[in-house]
């Protein structure tokens, strides 16, 4: 099942060729400026993304090995992309909150979990990784 999404003011516009079933919470430092709080996330494959108002994204390389993508007309924050080269490299981790939809997702993991700020937390069980647990998996730098 495909999943369809956009930017606020819907310059912006997106279809994942993939079925979507979990999201992922990231609690760094940069996904919480980014976001505006806990960033959550679907990582889709590059090639399983068309895009629709491309002229409308800007980006920003936050780190050694990924970039923001935002729409440069109302400034919503769309996704992160690994731009590292390695088995991530391309991936997009797109913002659950884009979706037209968000029924049928689970989340499933946390990232950062040991730098989430201790006023919120999630219900639900998940998979939890640190930050040094996350920066070995990219092998970088980190959030």
């Amino acid at each position: 099942m495909s999943r369809t999404g956009s930017c606020l003011c819907g310059a912006v516009n997106f279809k994942i060729n993939k079925d979507i079933t979990e999201t992922g919470a990231c609690h760094c430092g940069m996904c919480r400026k980014w976001s505006g709080g806990v960033f959550l996330g679907v990582e889709v494959p590059g090639d399983q993304i068309e895009i629709e108002g491309r002229k409308n994204l800007s980006s920003y390389g936050s780190s050694p090995w990924a970039e923001r993508v935002f729409c440069r007309t109302c400034g919503s924050s769309l996704w992160y992309r690994v731009t590292a080269p390695g088995p991530h490299h391309n991936a997009h981790h797109i913002g659950f909150g884009t979706f037209d939809t968000q029924d049928g997702v689970a989340l499933t993991g946390e990232i950062f979990i040991d730098r989430k700020p201790g006023g919120y937390s999630f219900a639900n069980e998940t998979q939890k990784m640190t930050e040094a647990e996350v920066m070995a998996l990219f092998g970088g730098a980190g959030g």
